[in-house]
């Protein structure tokens, strides 16, 4: 059974850091490409960054480019998502999860291409 489990989330003020981490079991790690996306209090889901199978492609959504970095270590099985100069306006749930079939020159955006969930992790900038 395939399993993802965030962690690292918290209260940090505008301007901190924050790592997340997600942990996978139960699954091909290695093979599957991975992303993160966040819901923000009354808002839709969204992407936040993804990354390929062997870590060599990457896409990170406007609102986190340059701040934000995705990485993955597969001898752990272990994705990341380190965040950086964090603003009010990225206060959300943080979501890890699996793709199944990624393509080989494109990572995913579309939630609806993942197959695999993690429960979430709170993330609250305060000002």
């Amino acid at each position: 059974q395939a399993q993802l489990v965030e962690s690292g989330g918290g209260l940090v003020q505008a301007g901190g850091s924050l790592r997340l981490s997600c942990a996978a079991s139960g699954l091909p790690f290695s093979i599957w490409a991975m992303g993160w996306f966040r819901q923000p209090p009354g808002k839709e889901r969204e992407i936040v960054a993804a990354i390929s199978r062997s870590g060599d492609i990457t896409y990170y959504a406007d609102a986190v480019k340059g701040r934000f970095t995705i990485s993955r270590d597969n001898a752990k099985n272990t994705v990341y998502l380190q965040m950086n100069s964090l603003k009010p306006e990225d206060t959300a749930v943080y979501y890890c999860a699996a793709d199944r079939y990624p393509w080989r020159m494109v990572v995913k955006t579309n939630e609806g291409a993942y197959d695999y969930w993690g429960q979430g992790t709170q993330v609250t900038v305060s000002s």
